[in-house]
């Protein structure tokens, strides 16, 4: 989890220092850090025989509730500080891995 916190502060960093939404950072920040993580989770998971999925896939889940939990408070601070409503709008609609990712690249935003 720790690449979403990389990836979501550089993104967010270069926008303006001003103050932004809080909830709707939060939210931004959970719609990527999920959307990124079960790209990647899915894949792993697939690729196990049937009978082992559904425990690995609660397992995927716990762990990624707690670093997410843990995390959500400083991505969260950063997103806010950065202000760029646009970039967090974005992040908040889009639902796939590769939509949130776009919206996150400084280089994929007006």
């Amino acid at each position: 989890m720790w690449y979403a916190r990389v990836v979501i502060f550089a993104a967010l960093a270069v926008s303006p220092a001003c103050k932004g939404d809080k909830q709707k950072c939060e939210q931004a920040a959970r719609n990527y850090a999920e959307l990124m993580f079960w790209k990647k989770a899915n894949v792993e998971i697939n690729a196990l025989p049937e009978a082992d999925r559904d425990l690995a896939r609660k397992k995927k889940m716990s762990a990624f509730t707690n670093e997410l939990e843990s995390s959500i408070d400083f991505i969260t601070e950063q997103c806010v500080s950065a202000n760029n409503e646009k970039q967090v709008d974005c992040m908040i609609k889009a639902s796939t891995a590769e939509e949130v990712a776009k919206c996150a690249d400084p280089a994929g935003t007006d």
